[in-house]
């Protein structure tokens, strides 16, 4: 079973780092291959570069990373539970009863 908190903010962060990783690729490469396109498409307000934009597009980042984890993690529970998969599996179990005999 997917934990909400750990996987919202496993890909919160992950999308923020991300987002760090092409501003500074950016500010690396020649200019025809820079990202700000890419960036200021998908995150509005985010303009080339300024330290206000840099900070609206890494709260935009992190946001649409929690926003994932929100949606992603009960959407996969709910499907487990369609295909008829347990909650807990038979690994878990033994790993369980592994520690419990220690």
């Amino acid at each position: 079973m997917l934990n909400v908190k750990v996987v919202t903010w496993s890909l919160a962060s992950f999308t923020t780092v991300t987002y760090v990783f092409c501003v500074i690729y950016g500010l690396i490469v020649p200019e025809s291959l820079h990202m700000s396109a890419f960036l200021g498409q998908m995150l509005p307000g985010f303009e080339w570069l300024s330290a206000w934009a840099f900070v609206i597009g890494v709260v935009e980042a992190f946001l649409y990373g929690a926003y994932a984890g929100v949606v992603f993690t009960p959407l996969v529970q709910l499907l487990r539970q369609e295909a008829g998969e347990p909650k807990h599996s038979r690994r878990s179990e033994l790993a369980t009863q592994h520690l419990r005999s220690q």
